[in-house]
């Protein structure tokens, strides 16, 4: 994958849209290809960074911070991500099939490059979610600017006259908000089902060679971006393979490769229960345990698990400590890892703080009035450990954690990662 080109395309759709969609038009391009070379890579963007923005800093109001559990921010990433993904190639289908009825010219390649670099704006500003307050606007400018590059580029790629790209672009989002829609109620209700049961971009280092390569920080967010789109260039090849032969499982098969080549990096088996549950300690201090669950749930295919426990004491301070593993979905969190902001702020009574140390994501937040704090770190970028609940101090949430092998965590990190 040319990186350099896909940062290139960016800004060009974004900012000289006019003169970049003939050129959009004329160039050789497959389903496949589009996918992993682009899609993939610039629609992660919004979901890593609404992740970071609901499990790992949270949405303040009226002096309470509300945040998704870290397993239901996890489903809702990667189900809300392939959904996405979903969404483009079958907005694709509908621009294709609307093309005769506004004078255009079917051509399912050139739907799927309209509509994919059309939205480039509305994913961009995604990321803008992060910020308080300011982020949702940012995200609407998005949105409405992805409209007007839709209408811009309808001729150049469906060939329709410019006189009908109004009303062809008019119906496209119509139908493109009702599925969005549909996807968001699917997204909300998987989510809520699973909590019932149970960061900006850094490190970016661009540089110019001769050949106009991109050189990236391997550990940087887009960096890992890069490489996600290197694993996933094969089963690119293989859905392109299995769409020229119109075999129907082989296409089922080869975007399903596709999802975990983007994910996690290949075919990853989550641990299993009882293993995660092994890192649950009888006792936190004079915290007897109270109960212990574990489980093991698949997202699209994608697996994760989780073990929590409660620990109660007589005076009534009370910790819950919680050990996921991403499983499969393990490349994002490694994304997201890359892209969480390091933050600090204090509040009438207590403190909030995100920070990364030796390679690991650390969240601690206290409450000095109620008591009440959360203490977590995402070990080997794939598993969280997470202390929350009523206690003295926040030393004691640490402490809770550190009851954890760490370290054990740490080197179960490639554990069933499967060839594909």
């Amino acid at each position: 994958m040319d990186f350099a080109k896909v940062i290139a395309r960016i800004k060009a759709i974004l900012t000289t849209p006019k003169t970049e969609w003939p050129v959009v038009a004329t160039e050789p391009a497959s389903v496949g290809g589009l996918y992993t070379g682009y899609i993939v890579i610039v629609a992660a963007l919004p979901a890593i960074a609404h992740f970071i923005k609901s499990s790992l800093i949270g949405y303040s109001a009226f002096g309470m911070t509300v945040r998704s559990s870290f397993g239901g921010g996890i489903t809702s990433l990667v189900l809300g991500y392939v959904l996405s993904l979903v969404l483009v190639y079958v907005m694709a289908l509908i621009v294709n099939a609307l093309a005769p009825s506004f004078g255009g010219q079917k051509d399912m390649t050139q739907a799927l490059k309209v509509v994919a670099y059309s939205w480039t704006a509305s994913w961009i500003a995604g990321i803008a979610v992060i910020l308080p307050w300011i982020g949702w606007l940012i995200a609407l400018a998005g949105a409405i600017y992805a409209i007007y590059l839709l209408y811009l580029g309808l001729p150049s790629t469906m060939k329709c006259p410019p006189e009908k790209a109004g009303g062809y672009t008019a119906v496209s989002v119509i139908i493109a908000v009702v599925l969005s829609w549909i996807i968001g109620l699917i997204v909300a209700g998987v989510v809520g089902t699973a909590m019932l049961g149970g960061a900006a971009m850094g490190g970016m280092h661009l540089g110019s060679s001769d050949s106009g390569n991109v050189s990236l920080d391997s550990n940087s967010a887009l960096g890992k971006l890069a490489a996600m789109g290197q694993r996933a260039e094969q089963a690119g090849k293989d859905m392109d393979a299995a769409q020229k032969s119109g075999d129907s499982a082989a296409q089922s098969a080869a975007m399903g490769k596709m999802m975990g080549a983007m994910a996690g990096g290949g075919n990853v088996e989550a641990l299993p229960p009882e293993q995660i549950k092994a890192f649950l300690p009888d006792s936190l201090g004079d915290l007897k345990r109270t109960n212990l669950s574990a489980q093991r749930n698949a997202a699209m295919g994608m697996q994760v698990s989780e073990a929590d426990a409660e620990y109660a004491a007589d005076n009534g301070r009370h910790i819950r400590l919680e050990v996921s593993d991403t499983g499969g979905a393990k490349g994002l969190v490694s994304l997201a890892t890359a892209m969480a902001p390091e933050e600090e702020k204090q509040t009438e009574h207590g403190y909030e703080k995100t920070w990364s140390a030796n390679g690991n994501l650390i969240h601690e937040q206290w409450d000095s009035e109620s008591k009440y704090g959360e203490y977590g770190v995402l070990v080997g970028q794939r598993f969280s450990v997470k202390a929350s609940g009523n206690v003295d101090s926040v030393d004691q949430l640490k402490q809770a954690v550190a009851s954890v092998d760490l370290d054990k965590l740490a080197a179960l990190k490639d554990a069933g990662v499967k060839a594909n």
